[in-house]
């Protein structure tokens, strides 16, 4: 019985566009991962409250237009933090996705908040992604940034080498 060989799995995607489906499912996580974020802050402020104040515990009420303002900030702030650090964000990082600059760089501080502010107004410019000729959206054709198959950390050649 022969071996399967790293080139069979993920690793021969490893440096490649990746496609709208990937993609998508990770904006899914991402969604979830902000929705937990808020409900996390929601409680928080509640608790702070509550010490504050006293009985009865209850999360602050706030008008529609704060609640916006701050939805779009923790979820730009969760974007371009993620993609400064790692280049991924939790969606990312378990389809196996980076965020880099056209080179393979890391994409940096500005034009990962930049690439978050489009992302965050313009969701569906991601559904640009199967017109374009390199798998592009819309903000990765703004900030010059593409979004690769990096199930390995940008350790390809690891993950090629033949197993014992």
């Amino acid at each position: 019985m022969t071996r399967p060989s790293p080139a069979d799995g993920p690793a021969r995607f490893q440096g490649r566009a990746a496609g709208l489906v990937s993609r998508t499912v990770a904006a899914v996580a991402d969604i979830l991962v902000v929705l937990g974020l808020a409900v996390l802050a929601d409680l928080f402020a509640g608790a702070v409250r509550f010490l504050v104040l006293g009985p009865p515990f209850a999360p602050p009420k706030l008008s529609d237009w704060l609640t916006g303002v701050l939805g779009f900030a923790l979820t730009v702030g969760y974007l371009a933090v993620s993609w400064t650090v790692t280049g991924q964000t939790v969606g990312a990082r378990l389809m196996g996705l980076r965020v880099v600059r056209r080179p393979g760089r890391p994409l940096g501080a500005g034009r990962a908040l930049l690439r978050a502010v489009l992302c965050v107004i313009f969701p569906l410019g991601l559904f640009w992604t199967p017109l374009s000729r390199r798998d592009a959206s819309v903000a990765d054709l703004v900030v010059r940034s593409a979004v690769v198959y990096d199930w390995y950390g940008g350790r390809a050649r690891d993950a090629q080498r033949p197993l014992p």
